[in-house]
């Protein structure tokens, strides 16, 4: 059996998916895919030309899935242990909500609001527009903060206090946050700030930020 996940994991959705296969101590093959020229072949499997993209050559053709979330549901039933998502029927509709706000308006404001412009246009060696970024962390980013703040409460973990999917669709999109340069204001958020760096230190986020720091560091410096 071979799983292979195609994209780069500088996307946050690559690497949702990358985490989901760690935690349940899966071996995967990542192909790179440059989503700006992506080869025919590629967008066979991915019509909407976006990444990730998946194959499970455990399977018949065709054996691909795109888009992140259903890849990670895929293998959440396929491989069940160790469980990611709950397996209460509203925790586990509790945490398809947080994947959701997590893969859509965080994603949107931190992606395209600031990783964008900061980081994927010095790789495209276009000029950064700095003041899209200010109104990203001035006036876009506080609410969805304040929001995750708010819902976190005291717990360790968004649903159930137990590790899930929704923790990891919401750091994921931290690590391209602290990827443009940022850092969460702890005396705002100082829950989420705990909880951004408690989950980023588990290995499977560790080795993945270990290798994509040093290709961040040297666009986002020029």
């Amino acid at each position: 059996m071979a799983l292979i996940v195609y994209g780069s994991t500088l996307s946050p959705f690559v690497r949702k998916v990358c985490v989901v296969l760690g935690e349940k101590g899966l071996d995967y093959t990542l192909e790179q895919v440059n989503l700006f020229n992506p080869p025919p072949e590629y967008i066979a499997i991915s019509p909407l030309k976006r990444i990730p993209a998946f194959r499970d050559t455990d399977l018949p053709e065709p054996n691909t899935l795109a888009d992140s979330s259903v890849i990670c549901d895929y293998l959440e039933h396929k491989f069940p242990k160790p469980a990611l998502y709950p397996s209460d029927p509203y925790l586990r509709a509790r945490a398809l909500w947080f994947e959701e706000y997590a893969d859509s308006a965080v994603a949107t404001c931190i992606g395209r609001g600031l990783f964008f412009e900061r980081v994927i246009k010095k790789m495209l060696r276009q000029k950064t527009d700095e003041s899209v970024c200010q109104k990203s962390l001035k006036e876009d980013m506080p609410p969805l903060f304040d929001y995750l703040e708010k819902e976190l409460g005291a717990n360790d973990y968004m649903v159930g206090n137990t590790f899930s999917i929704a923790d990891i669709s919401v750091a994921t999109i931290l690590v391209n946050f602290d990827h443009a340069g940022e850092k969460l204001d702890a005396a705002r958020w100082p829950k989420l700030d705990a909880y951004g760096k408690r989950l980023l230190a588990r290995p499977t986020f560790k080795v993945l930020m270990e290798q994509e720091k040093p290709i961040v560091e040297r666009f986002r410096a020029t």
